[in-house]
Parts: C-alpha cells; structure tokens; sequence
C-alpha cells in the first residue's frame, strides 16, 4: 500500500485531543517544553505508519492542528521531540510513539520489549542513556472516535444516604456467567446482559462500583510470571475504557451498560486512579506523559528532578498543581458524566490528589476545582482518604461534599465479631456513623463508606476461614497482602467439614452481613460476599486474572443460595425503612418534639448504659434502641415528617450465651422478631410464636421479658404497635 498525504490545517488549540467534528478531525495536544510534534497516522491494523504530520501551530502550549480527511476509525499516535535531560526533568525521546492523553479509545495491545524504555536498558548510565529504537511496532494505537449516542431518560439525583454500594469487577463478574454469551463475558456488553441486570435488581442494590476501567497496563513483571494486572490499579490514559472490555460496539457498550443499570434503578460509579500512571519512576518505560512533557505532568523532586516524588508506592505522582494537568483530570471527570454518564467516582488514594509541597491540603487545586465545577460538585464523590507518603492518612479530613472510605469501620467491626477486648465504644461510634470522625462542617453520615470487605483483602467467606493469608500464587514468596485482617478462622484454618465450625462460619457472615447493612453511613457490599465467595485465602489477588479471582455462579451450593436470600432480605430491610439509612447523626438526645431519644445503647439487664459500662474491657454484648420518631428533627426537603417504626438490635459478640432482657416502651408491649443469625435457614427462632400462637406470624417477644441471645449472634427486632380499633 503506497502512503498516504492527509491535507493539514492550522485547526484549532481546543479541546484537546482528537475531535471529529462532521467534516474532519482536529488535533490538539498540550506541551509546554517540546520543540516540535508530530502526528503519526496508522492502517486500519495499527501495524504500519501510513503518514507523519508535522503539527504546524503552536498556541499557548498547545499544538494542534485540523487534517479535513481524517475520519472516525483512524488510528493514530503522537512523536514529541525536545531535549533528553533527565537531571533537569525532561525526558523527550521522538524515537518513542505516544499515546494521547485525551484518546477516547485504544487499538491493539502493548507488547513489552526494550524498546518501549527511552534510555538504553541494561546500560550501566541506566535512565541517562538515550534509546533510538522505534516503539511503534509495539504501542496500541490510539482512536479517532465519534462520539454521537442518544442517551434514554437520566435518572434523578439519588439522596445520598439512600446509597448502597456494590463493587464489582467488570471481567471477573461475568467470565464464569452461563447465562451470559460467551463472546460477551468479561465486557460492558456481559454487565449489561439481562440475567445479570435482573439479579443486581433483585439483589437490592442500588450503587455499582467498578473497579478501574481507564485504559491501563500489564506490568513488566507481571507478564514475566504468567500474570496480569486484575484489578486495573495502573492507568495509562484517563478518557478511553480498557480494550479488553469492550466488545463489538465499542464504547457504545459502556453508554449501553449504564443505560441498563439507570434503567434497573442503579447508579454507576467508577473507581478512578488519577494519582499516578503505568509509566512508572525514572526506570520505566515511555508511553504518554513521559515523553510528551515529563517536567509538567509529574511530580519530581525539587533539585533532583531525574527522580519522581511517589506517594502512592508505584514509582511517579501527577502534578496536579500545574493548570494543564488539573485541566485534563477534571475534563477527564466531566467527559465520563457527560458523555459517558457515570453517576460518581470513587477516587484511589486521595491524598496525593490533595497534596501541596508534598503534604495533604484540603484546600488543595483539585479538591477546589471539583467543588466549584458545576457538574463535577453535584456527582457522588469518594475518597480513599489515605496513600504510602508521609502524612498519608487521612480519614475525615476531606471536605464537605466528599465520602470517605472508613477503614476505622472495617477493622473496628471485625475486632468486635472477632471477640477482641475493648472494642465495644469504637463499635458504637462506627454502628452510628462514625460521628467523631465526620461530623464537623456539614457533613453527614453518609460521608463515612462503611465496609467490612473489599476487592484489597479477604473476602467475607475467607475472613472466616483464614488467619493467615495465603498468596503464594502471586509468585512473591506470600510477602504481599497486608498481615493484619483482625480475622478469625473459627477454630480451623481454611476449608473443613467440621458442622459446628461450618455454622458458626455461617453465622459470622450473617452477623457481618447484617451489621453492615444496619450501620449508619453508606455500605459497601464487595461482589460474591452475599453468597460466601471465595479465593482460597489470597488477600492480595490484583494478579490473579483466573478463576481466583472470577465469580463461580455455578458453584453457589445451598449455603451460599441461603446467604445470598439473608443478604436480600437485610438490603429490603434498609430500603424500606429510613432509621437505617438517616442523614443526621443520632445524637443519644431527644429527638425535637417528642420524648424519645433518636438512639439508647443497652446493657443485657435492659438498662440504659452508664459511662463506666463503656470503660469496662470485657464487654462485647450490647442492644440498641432506634427511635423512629420524626419529632421536628428528621423531615424531609419540604418539611413532611419522615417517621418510622422503632427497633431494637442485640449484639453478642461474646462466647457465650446471653439473657437479656427487652425494654418496655409506652406505645407498646411487644417486639417482632425480624432477623436472627443464630437461627440457620429454614429453622423457626426459639422465641414466642407469633400473634395468638400462629405460626405463620412473626415471632415475637414482649416487653420486660428475657431472652437468650446465642453466642456470636445478632437480633433485629422491631416494636409491634397495634393497630387502632
């Protein structure tokens, strides 16, 4: 095939990127230190350099130009020449093909070899050398994109509180799905399949959380080992989807899978890594940023600028101090809701989006421009509020309008289960929103994520199993995953036939399953947690692209058939009744207008607890009163009342039974029983049958009476009121 000349135009500088406007495509790329660009044109394969363009203008650091012939389809990449001085942070090398930060879309896969690093690799100046081999042959290709797609009906903005987070992996969800065509599994196309809609319907959720989508690599390393980058931790560019993902249709997959989760009632957020990129400290390879402006997209040390600042423990950190970097996340942000239309973010380590001079600033450029962006401020926002820098931790220290991951809530929770000492007022505090880590400046409980489980650890089956990781197939001799999951194997470490330690497994799940469910703040459900999934105690699986990782739907048996009808049936019950899911913090005071208060802890004798109760070490039972008064306190945006039925919750994290003995309450004399993890699927609670003995009726117990409370169990119990004759 003879090459081929593309007519050039000056175009325009913005919006950057390549942008099809009908008639052309205009090219518009931001360099602050480059001499001269060039655009590099590809066939349809992407294997073979069809034309070179030089970019003729240059307009305030942008370069850019409009080539009328250029159509949606074209592949292309970027050859950015300036000076190679990696001692002054700058590291140009035209030899290397570069993928555009603004692509909305990748061709192809990269191939690792040699010649994809700008210095000589294996020579002893290591990162001062320079490489003139051409990494084309081993690049993707970037895509020229048309954008158009009629969106259906957008959904109305959910009240944050109503949230309940399910996470989820776009591969591993689908890969072992049989009711999803097999060319479909692992892509937008195997979420957006109706079998798999249905069942996150009928599951209850309202919130999926995915993890990282963007274009990303596979580490060096890991294809070394036979491995992959699973989780997607590693972005290479911030406004195309992971090829991998899309199916035939492109990113009219994605557009398709949010219409069907909008459709299905179901918000989609997605887990965003702006932090930092696949290209690595000064030892690793040329793919983007690097060669098109180094000194500007990343965050070197000042008077050492050869070496990067890293924050985050994977070699670089962006510079979101400089305009054109904060520009392209935040056009990054508003490209996936306004063009893709996601309903939030979930961004990973945040604190190095925060980080001014080297240290966490909540006033910093980015958390500013998100709160004043218009369409950025009025989306769900999550932080993971912490990175590996000094400082790093920094759980309720975002800003209003910001969620936080709490991960005081996680481990607080699984000590208690656990039966550790002195866990019994943090529990308290985590079961109530975790009010004195969010409650200052506005904002309400829903900003703490609640968690028990998530993608990085053990899952919900495991952190019954397991006391020690088992990561071996990681191929890092088990140094990887965290030693410290506060887990409890329930007398025997992994799998066993044992009934007594199956049971209690059984129950522990349950206890955990209903504790999230009931908690103030948002929940986070880790997908495969509500049927027992598990990987075999690996609490580091990020490389693990195999059945590991890829939920077995074939291989729910009937323990986890009856978790999975537990986990439904705690998700209604949040739904449906708002003294679970209030935006206010309860208070342990009177509710406004009534003479109730909105919380009561209690000790097993019915007694309100006194403040030397909290100091005792050893106590690890304790019930909970929520009020369902409205009062003048809890009303809605227009002023209605939102009132709601009282419950009663009784915890026993002990070993032993306990009795304890109910509160009588004015307005009524008894307490139905709702959920009890002690009482195994399909067996009647050993409680009061029901109103006048029948036995279809909830169970009940009434006020002023005592009863036994299993050992490791929870009971739900809300207050029966009669209705008026």
């Amino acid at each position: 095939m003879d090459p081929v000349s593309f007519r050039v135009w000056p175009g325009r500088p913005g919006p950057l990127g390549a942008t099809w406007d009908g008639s052309g495509t205009n090219f518009a790329l931001f360099t602050a230190h480059a001499n001269r660009v060039e655009l590099c044109l590809f066939d349809d394969e992407g294997t073979r350099e069809i034309d070179r363009v030089v970019l003729p203008e240059y307009t305030h650091e942008i370069w850019h130009a409009y080539l009328p012939d250029v159509r949606p389809g074209q592949l292309y990449g970027y050859r950015v020449h300036g000076p190679y001085a990696p001692e002054e942070g700058h590291r140009f090398n035209h030899h290397k093909l570069l993928l555009d930060p603004y692509a909305k879309a990748l061709a192809g896969t990269l191939r690792w070899d040699d010649a994809l690093f700008g210095y000589r690799v294996g020579d002893a100046a290591l990162d001062l050398s320079f490489d003139d081999r051409d990494s084309a042959p081993f690049m993707p290709k970037c895509r020229v994109v048309d954008p158009a797609y009629t969106w259906g009906r957008r959904p109305e903005p959910r009240r944050a509180n109503e949230a309940i987070v399910y996470e989820a992996h776009v591969r591993g969800f689908t890969m072992r799905h049989p009711q999803v065509p097999q060319a479909a599994r692992g892509t937008f196309g195997g979420l957006a399949a109706a079998p798999v809609v249905e069942y996150l319907r009928e599951l209850g959720i309202n919130t999926i959380e995915l993890l990282p989508i963007h274009a990303f690599t596979h580490d060096r390393v890991l294809v070394d080992r036979g491995l992959r980058n699973y989780w997607g931790y590693n972005s290479i560019l911030f406004f195309a989807p992971h090829p991998e993902y899309l199916g035939k249709g492109g990113l009219g997959d994605f557009k398709a899978f949010v219409q069907q989760m909008h459709d299905a009632g179901i918000d989609v957020i997605l887990d965003v890594v702006y932090n930092h990129t696949a290209e690595g400290n000064q030892l690793g390879p040329t793919l983007s940023f690097r060669g098109i402006d180094n000194k500007s997209y990343y965050y070197l040390e000042t008077g050492q600028e050869r070496y990067y600042h890293d924050f985050t423990g994977t070699g670089n950190a962006l510079e979101l101090r400089h305009r054109h970097v904060l520009r392209m996340v935040t056009d990054s942000l508003r490209y996936w809701v306004e063009e893709m239309g996601v309903d939030g973010f979930r961004f990973d380590l945040a604190t190095t989006l925060a980080r001014v001079e080297g240290r966490f600033d909540e006033n910093a450029s980015f958390l500013d421009a998100v709160a004043q962006d218009p369409v950025l401020s009025t989306v769900r926002l999550i932080a993971e509020p912490w990175d590996t820098g000094v400082g790093g931790y920094q759980v309720g220290a975002f800003p209003p309008g910001w969620a936080e991951w709490n991960d005081q809530y996680r481990d607080t929770v699984r000590r208690f289960w656990r039966g550790d000492e002195g866990q019994l007022a943090t529990f308290a505090s985590r079961f109530s929103g975790s009010a004195d880590i969010y409650d200052r400046r506005g904002r309400r409980s829903w900003a703490s994520v609640n968690f028990v489980t998530a993608h990085d650890g053990f899952t919900l089956r495991d952190l019954v199993s397991y006391e020690r990781k088992r990561n071996w197939a990681n191929a890092e001799d088990n140094r990887d995953g965290s030693d410290h999951d506060h887990s409890w194997n329930c007398g025997v470490e992994g799998p066993t036939d044992d009934p007594d330690i199956v049971r209690l497994r059984n129950r522990q799940m349950r206890n955990y399953l209903a504790t999230l469910l009931i908690s103030q703040g948002t929940p986070m459900l880790l997908a495969g947690d509500e049927f027992g999934r598990t990987q075999d105690g690996n609490n580091n699986a990020y490389c693990q692209d195999n059945e590991l990782n890829w939920i077995d739907w074939e291989g729910i048996d009937e323990e986890g058939e009856a978790l999975l009808a537990f986990t439904r049936k705690l998700i209604a019950l949040r739904r449906d009744h708002i003294v679970f899911h209030r935006s206010r913090f309860f208070q342990g005071r009177k509710i406004p207008g009534t003479d109730v208060k909105d919380v009561v802890w209690l000790r097993p004798d019915g007694q309100e607890m006194a403040r030397g109760d909290w100091a005792n070490a050893h106590a690890n039972v304790i019930g909970i009163r929520l009020s369902g008064e409205a009062g003048l306190l809890h009303l809605t945006e227009v002023g209605e009342q939102e009132p709601d039925a009282t419950f009663l919750i009784l915890l026993n994290a002990s070993h032993e039974g306990v009795t304890f003995r109910l509160p009588e309450d004015p307005v009524a004399t008894r307490w139905v029983v709702l959920v009890d993890t002690a009482v195994e699927p399909g067996v009647a609670p050993v409680v009061e049958p029901g109103v006048d003995g029948d036995a279809e009726a909830p169970a009940m117990v009434a006020g002023g009476e005592r009863s036994t409370l299993e050992a490791h169990s929870l009971r739900i119990l809300m207050l029966h009121v009669e209705p008026r004759a």
